[in-house]
Formats: C-alpha cells, structure tokens, sequence
C-alpha cells in the first residue's frame, strides 16, 4: 500500500469517530420529548442529559490532547473509541435519568480523548501542507456534519425506533474505527521531552467543570450557592493559565493567543457552538410543542440548514484564501447574526419558513466557523504541538455548545415557566436568540475593529509551511 493511499485511507477511519463524537452532542435535540416522556427526569435533570456530554468533552480536551501527544496518539485514539462505545450502549438500555446523565459523561470521557487526537493524526499523515490543509477541511466538513445531522437522524431513528436506537447507532461505527485503525493507521508519539504536569491536568478539567456548572446554574435560578463553585472554577483556570507560562512544556501553549487572528477565531468557535446549539435545541421544541409537527418532519426541516452548513465548511478554506481571514470572520458572524435574528418573526401560529431561512443563512456561518477555527489552530503550530492545538480549537466548540444549551436553554425555560402558554415557548425563543444575535454581531464589530486589513489565509498558510519546515 502506497503512503498516499494509507493516508487517504486512514483520514477515512479517523471521520467514523469524529462524526459520532459531533453527531452525539446535537442528536438528543429532537429525541428529548421522547426520552422526557420515557424516563421522566426533572427540568434539571433534563438539561443535564444534553449538556452533561458537552461537559465532559470540553473539560477534558486539553488534557487528552496532551497526553496523545506525549504518549501515542493512536493508543488514545483505540482507548477513547472503546469508552464511547461502553458508554453508548449503556445510554441505549438506561433505566432512568441518572444513569443516562452517567453515560453520557462515559461517552463525553471517550469523545475528548478521539477529537484532539484524530485532528492530530492527520498532521502526520499529510506532513506536505496543502494536502494536509485539505484533509483538515475535511475533518472540519464531517465535525461540522456531525453537528448538523445529529438532529435529523435522531428524528429518523424515532420514527422507527425506540429512543435507545440513538446511542446504539454509534456501536457500528465504533466496531469498525477499532479494527480498521490499527492496520491503516501509525503511532505516532511526540519527540517533545518532559513529563506531562498533572497537576496542570487536574487545574484545567476541574476549572473549566466548575465554571461552565456555576453559569449554567446561573441562568437557570440567578445567584446560589454555586456561586462559589464558579469563583473556585475561575481561581483554578487562573491558576492554570499563570502555570503554563512558567511550564518549559506546558499543557496549553497560551503564546498561541498573542496572534489575533488565532484569538478571534477561536472566540468565534465558542459563539458559533454557543449559538448553534440552542437554536438548534429550541427550535427542536418550537416546531414539536407549538407547531404540532412531528418529529420526522422537524428533522426533515432541519435538512436545507444542515447543507448549507456542511457545503460552506467544505468550501470555507478556497473562500478565506481568496478574501482573507479577517473578511471570512466578519462574515461568519453577521452571517449568524441575521439568521438568528430572522427567528425572531416566528410565531405561535406559524413560523417554518422563518426557521428554514434562518437555518440557511445562520449555517453560511457556522460553516465558515467550524473551517476556520480548525484550520487555524493546527496549521499555526509545530507538527508536535497538534494534539494540544487541535484540543484548543475543539474545547471552544464543545464549551460552547455546553453553554448554549445550559444558558440560554435556561433563559427559556425561565420565560416558559413564569409563562406557562404556547406563546411563551415562542417569547423564550425570541429572547434567547435576541441575546445570540446580539453576541454574534458585537463579535462581527469586534473582528472588523481589532483583525488588521492584511490578515489572510495566504499568511496562515506560509507561515505553516516554515513550522512544518522547522519541524
């Protein structure tokens, strides 16, 4: 077998997992009315079975991303796809809503450990920089699908199936990446010398943890006790932040945000997910619990969005070298901007040609955000430093789609519950996604004040060429 085709190939096994671990953090928007009605978790409960998987993931990257660098990435790879495969099936049969809230963190567990390193795999496998610029678009096009899908094919499945059916469709895949990848596939460990810094390990997985519980908290009933869980989460991320500084080898290159551009883009992956995840969650509710329509035909709805999502992601790295990163970033976000805002006409009575617009428009966005954030990390870093780079762009795709749920989930769910009438789950979709535009073009303002006019892709690009050089 030719180097050329074993890549190609083993990019082919590595997209199995990366769908399912993207795919896994939406597919539960639509199937929720179903699970609600099976298991009868709380409203707490309820949120924490979306969330709790995004949780786990985001809290988590950083630390997997390093530990595949230094240790053997496809070791981790093969690890982290049998844990997400034990934990889907155990989802498949839970009983009631806390071992499902159990599981989910088991599958987020095996999810941190296949995105930093499966990203990072792909650095070795296309060490020649187009081509590898290539295969991340790809990556980034499947992470991006994954996302989109998961609420289309959650709807299919329970057309047919029991709510179970949504987890267990991860087994095959799993099975396959798991006999696949150790043949086509090589490990590949980091020259790098030095320990990994447990206790950098522990400040970040628990700081990120405590933060994203206390804002979730939060939105949902203002300040309480876990206030404090919030400021110890703060003072741990503090503190891990100045310990990488004084680290020779540290967990989290932070030098990487003195660049603008890198900054920029990576803030732009935490409102894109941010924003995506709930109004792909309350739009879900919207057309179910206001409209009356089906399940089928809400996935059905949700296809026109999902490919324009998916055909910009592709398309996003040609665009961005034509017109620059700072222009493909100022127009990811007033893009979101004005899909999000066309929700805002929808009503009790009708709105599915609002929300379909909306899933257009928003998806250019979010498309050129799940490219650019990806492309950007890894291609601005040393061929050693991708597990750790890679993590960095994921962790912002994965917080956010935490804190979407949970913040502005909460923000509805407040509206709804002071409410309690159909028209309220529309004002509560009104005011969060009110609040989303409003965060997507103050950042669309921001990247035209702060990115300067010759910030290109061109740039991006030549400067990956002599990392890569380098290395």
């Amino acid at each position: 077998m030719t180097e050329t085709r074993r890549a190609w190939l083993g990019l082919l096994v590595v997209l199995g997992p990366v769908l399912l671990v993207s795919m896994d953090g939406s597919i539960l928007f639509l199937a929720m009315p179903t699970i609600t009605h099976a298991l009868a978790p709380t409203p707490d409960q309820a949120l924490w079975i979306l969330d709790s998987y995004g949780f786990a993931v985001g809290s988590l990257l950083i630390a997997f991303g390093s530990l595949g660098d230094r240790y053997g990435r496809l070791k981790l790879l093969m690890i982290g796809a049998a844990v997400f495969g034990a934990g889907s099936a155990g989802a498949a049969f839970a009983t009631g809503p806390e071992w499902l809230i159990g599981c989910r963190v088991l599958m987020g567990l095996g999810g941190a450990t296949l995105l930093p390193s499966g990203l990072a795999v792909l650095s070795e496998v296309f060490p020649e920089p187009r081509r590898r610029a290539r295969a991340i678009g790809i990556f980034a096009a499947t992470f991006a699908a994954g996302f989109a899908i998961g609420p289309i094919l959650g709807g299919v499945l329970l057309s047919r199936f029991g709510w179970g059916s949504v987890f267990l469709v991860n087994l095959p895949v799993v099975a396959v990446f798991l006999a696949a990848a150790p043949v086509v596939l090589r490990e590949v460990k980091t020259t790098r010398p030095g320990k990994v810094d447990l206790l950098s390990i522990v400040l970040s997985a628990g700081g990120l943890l405590l933060t994203v519980y206390a804002v979730k908290n939060f939105a949902a009933y203002g300040l309480s006790w876990s206030a404090i869980a919030g400021v110890f989460g703060a003072a741990l991320l503090t503190w891990f932040l100045r310990r990488q500084r004084k680290l020779e080898y540290p967990l989290l290159d932070v030098t990487l945000f003195r660049e603008k551009v890198f900054t920029v883009a990576v803030i732009t992956g935490v409102l894109s997910l941010f924003a995506w995840s709930a109004a792909a969650f309350l739009t879900g509710v919207y057309l179910q619990s206001v409209l009356g329509v089906s399940v089928l035909a809400a996935a059905l709805l949700a296809l026109p969005g999902a490919a324009a999502l998916t055909a910009v992601c592709v398309l996003t790295p040609a665009f961005s070298l034509k017109i620059g990163n700072r222009a493909a970033l100022v127009t990811c976000h007033f893009a979101m901007a004005l899909g999000l805002a066309l929700l805002l006409a929808t009503t009790a009575t009708g709105g599915i040609g609002w929300f379909i617009a909306s899933s257009v428009v928003a998806g250019v966005g979010y498309g050129i955000s799940f490219s650019l954030v990806a492309d950007t990390a890894v291609g601005a870093v040393p061929a050693d430093r991708a597990g750790s780079a890679g993590a960095i762009a994921e962790t912002s795709n994965e917080i956010g789609n935490a804190l979407g749920i949970a913040v502005l989930g909460s923000v509805a769910a407040f509206v709804v519950r002071s409410e309690g009438t159909a028209e309220a789950h529309v004002t509560g979709l009104h005011v969060a996604m009110g609040i989303a535009a409003v965060l997507c073009a103050g950042l669309g303002v921001l990247a035209l004040r702060w990115l300067p006019k010759d910030s290109s892709a061109e740039d991006v690009v030549s400067e990956s060429d002599r990392v890569v050089d380098r290395a």
